[in-house]
C-alpha cells in the first residue's frame, strides 16, 4: 500500500509537470507542446465570437488543430484531474459523463464513468461515454498523443492544451474552459478570482525579503518555467532551483542541495523530505521549515492552485498573510454592500425570478520522465 501511494503521488506530479528540459533532464518527447499556442488569438480579451458565448464555435488548440463545436456540449470527458478540478471550480461538473481515475478526490467524481486505461486514456471508456467534447490537459496528450487522435479521428470534438507555467496560464485556462463549455460567465469570474487573489498576493508582500525556497519530490525538483516554481514565488519564495540553473523539472543531487542551503521545503502530500546529511545540513530541516502541501492542490494546474500559494505565504509571510487576508475580507465586504445598494425589487408573482448557475464552490509530462522517476522511487524502496 505505501509503494502504491507512492506511485500514485508521483502520477499526479507528473501530471502536472512540463517537460523536463536542461541538463540532467530526461529527453523531452516530440509531442511536447508550445506554450505559444494555448490560446490560439483569444486568451484574456476574447475576441467577439468567444465574448458572445455563441455557438457554432471554434477554436485552435496547442496542436494546432481546429476544434469545431457546432453547439454547446453538454456531455463532456476530461482526460486529467486538472481539467476535471476547473470544471468543478466553474460549476459545470454537472455537463461531466468522464474523468480519470485520478480526479476521484473531487465531490461525485465516483458518479461518472472513469476513463482511464492501462498508462493512459481507454480509448472505449472515452467513445462509450458518447462525449461532445473532450478536455486534454498537455501530459494526458504527451503521454498518449496516439490514444488522443484516435478519439479525434471518430469526429468528437478535442481540445489539448498547452504545458501550464504560471498562475496566470491557470487563470487564462479556465477561461478557455468556460469558453469552450459554454459557461462563459462563470469561467470569466472564476479566472478573475485567481488573478485578484495573485495581486492581492504580491500587494502584501511588497518590499518583504524572499528566503529562499526547494520543492522537492522523490529526488526531483521544480525549476525555471515551472508551475510549482511559480506557485513558490507568489507565496512570497525564491526559488532556489531556479537561482541554481534548473530549468523545467529535473532531478537534484545533493550537492546542489548544500550549496543551495534553502531556507524552506516545500513538499507535496505522501511525499518526504529525503533522509540524506545534505538536506539534515539545511537551514529548513535544522529549523523545521517545511511546507506540507495536498498534492491536488500543489500540483494541478487548476484554480485551486492558488489555495498552495495561499499556504505558502501563511507560513512564510505571516504578517503579509493576514494583510492579504484583510485585504479580501474587505473586498468581500463590500461586494455585498454593492450589492444590497443595488438589489432591485422583489419579483411579483407573475413574474419569474432569474435564476443562476454559475454557481461553483494536470502539461508537457512526457513517458520517460514517469518511467525514470518512478523507477529511481521505487528503487529507494527496495
Amino acid at each position: 500500500m505505501q509503494r502504491s501511494a507512492l506511485v500514485f503521488a508521483m502520477l499526479l506530479v507528473v501530471a502536472a509537470a512540463g517537460p523536463a528540459v536542461g541538463v540532467g533532464a530526461a529527453t523531452a518527447s516530440d509531442r511536447t507542446i508550445s506554450t505559444e499556442s494555448i490560446y490560439g488569438d483569444h486568451g484574456h480579451g476574447q475576441d467577439s465570437q468567444a465574448a458572445t458565448c455563441e455557438f457554432p464555435y471554434t477554436e485552435t488548440d496547442a496542436t494546432g488543430s481546429q476544434v469545431n463545436l457546432t453547439s454547446d456540449p453538454e456531455r463532456i470527458v476530461t482526460l486529467n484531474p486538472s481539467a476535471a478540478q476547473t470544471m468543478w471550480e466553474i460549476g459545470a461538473e454537472d455537463e461531466v459523463v468522464g474523468v480519470s481515475q485520478y480526479a476521484s478526490y473531487l465531490d461525485g467524481a465516483d458518479e461518472k464513468a472513469n476513463v482511464s486505461g492501462a498508462s493512459g486514456p481507454d480509448v472505449e471508456r472515452v467513445l462509450n461515454a458518447t462525449p461532445d467534447l473532450v478536455l486534454v490537459p498537455n501530459s494526458s496528450y504527451g503521454a498518449s498523443a496516439e490514444r488522443v487522435e484516435q478519439i479525434r479521428a471518430q469526429g468528437i470534438p478535442v481540445y489539448v492544451f498547452a504545458e501550464p507555467t504560471s498562475l496566470e496560464y491557470v487563470a487564462e485556462k479556465t477561461e478557455r474552459v468556460g469558453r469552450l463549455t459554454g459557461n462563459c460567465e462563470a469561467g470569466t469570474a472564476r479566472a478573475d478570482d485567481i488573478r485578484r487573489s495573485v495581486e492581492q498576493m504580491e500587494r502584501a508582500l511588497e518590499d518583504a525579503e524572499r528566503p529562499v525556497g526547494l520543492n522537492v519530490f522523490y529526488g526531483y525538483t521544480s525549476g525555471e518555467d515551472t508551475f510549482i516554481g511559480e506557485l513558490m514565488r507568489t507565496g512570497g519564495l525564491e526559488n532556489g532551483a531556479a537561482d541554481a540553473g534548473i530549468s523545467g523539472f529535473q532531478q537534484i543531487n545533493d550537492e546542489a542541495v548544500v550549496e543551495m542551503n534553502p531556507d524552506w521545503i516545500i513538499v507535496p502530500t505522501g511525499s518526504s523530505v529525503p533522509d540524506t546529511a545534505a538536506y539534515e545540513s539545511t537551514t529548513a530541516v535544522q529549523e523545521d521549515k517545511i511546507v506540507r502541501i495536498e498534492t491536488n492542490l500543489l500540483q494541478q494546474p487548476a484554480p485551486r492552485s492558488v489555495q498552495a500559494a495561499e499556504q505558502i505565504l501563511e507560513a512564510v509571510h505571516p504578517e503579509a498573510y493576514a494583510e492579504y487576508r484583510s485585504m479580501q475580507e474587505d473586498e468581500s465586504t463590500t461586494a455585498s454592500d454593492q450589492t444590497t445598494s443595488t438589489a432591485e425589487p422583489e419579483s411579483s408573482p407573475e413574474e419569474s425570478p432569474a435564476t443562476s448557475s454559475t454557481e461553483s464552490p494536470g502539461f508537457g509530462a512526457v513517458a520517460g520522465l514517469l518511467a525514470l522517476a518512478a523507477a529511481a522511487m521505487l528503487a529507494t524502496r527496495r
